[in-house]
């Protein structure tokens, strides 16, 4: 595929993690450990502008997430928990010789990512999340905010049996790829041999009902219904937390970001990128990446 050189810095590895799961990545650098978790419909690829950049001081792994491209895929609901996904983040932090990483999300690789630092603190140094809100506040909108209500229609409908898989699927993925161009302020971000990657990922065995699991999965839990006060929703960030937000979101309000200042037990930093769409790291890869240089290049905060 043209948009992949062999100048690029990255190779690939089989990450057989202590549960048995097998994950599939592209691994580059040297240095401490940067996670990188890609959305829905993706895989690693869509971190391609970063591996780039980042690979030149830190150790960067871009994984397939369970389910998606060369990964396994094990088959049920059940096994696409926001349990199981974090435990795959941990694990993989593991696998590394690490005991801590940055963790960078995007998308649903953003809402496990939000996830790890909040069920498992100990293991998250710094967090990095673009375009996908703090669980909570995805809870506060879905009961209050009509406009993000209507742009969550999606998520219903994944709930269907075998319905989305038949839609999504016609025209080799047609309907996905659609979504991702149109979603795009910048239309050039996503080339056809661009988007290419992003099909052979789902034309694996059972890759769109895994990735459509997550959101089966999601919506029998409390990360959508409300939580009892032990739950680890209830819990405050505690890791240094820079959020990159592409304004022009077609998915995600920007309202989104408001008043979250009591989720953080040291606050947060928050960049908004007006003139990009929900696919911010793939649109504004060069402002992307020096935001995320001077942050994860900045000294830990006294105290």
């Amino acid at each position: 595929m043209a948009a992949v050189t062999p100048a690029d810095p990255w190779h690939f590895e089989r990450m057989m993690l202590a549960g048995g799961l097998g994950l599939h990545g592209a691994v580059a650098g040297d240095g401490p450990l940067v996670l990188m978790l890609h959305g829905f419909p993706e895989c690693w690829y869509s971190w391609r502008h970063q591996l780039r950049e980042l690979s030149r001081a830190f150790l960067c792994v871009a994984p397939d997430l369970r389910g998606y491209g060369e990964s396994d895929a094990p088959r049920g609901v059940q096994n696409y928990a926001i349990e199981a996904l974090v435990g795959d983040v941990r694990d993989l932090i593991r696998h590394f010789g690490r005991e801590r990483a940055t963790v960078i999300g995007h998308d649903w690789g953003g809402a496990i990512a939000w996830a790890a630092s909040l069920m498992h603190p100990e293991v998250v140094e710094r967090l990095v999340i673009l375009n996908c809100p703090h669980p909570r506040q995805m809870q506060r909108h879905l009961r209050s905010n009509f406009r993000q209500l209507a742009r969550s229609w999606y998520i219903f409908f994944f709930q269907l049996p075998w319905l989305p898989e038949l839609v999504l699927r016609a025209g080799d993925f047609a309907p996905l790829m659609r979504t991702m161009r149109e979603g795009a302020v910048n239309k050039a971000a996503f080339t056809d041999a661009d988007l290419e990657h992003y099909r052979a990922a789902l034309r694996r065995p059972y890759a769109l009902s895994a990735a459509l699991n997550y959101y089966r999965a999601l919506m029998r839990r409390d990360f959508i219904r409300g939580a009892p006060a032990d739950n680890w929703l209830g819990r405050k960030v505690q890791a240094p937390t820079l959020i990159i937000w592409g304004e022009q979101d077609i998915a995600l309000t920007k309202e989104l970001t408001y008043g979250m200042e009591d989720l953080f037990e040291h606050g947060f930093e928050i960049k908004y990128v007006p003139d990009s769409g929900h696919w911010v790291q793939q649109e504004k890869p060069e402002l992307v990446n020096r935001l995320l240089m001077d942050f994860l290049s900045a000294p830990p905060a006294a105290g």
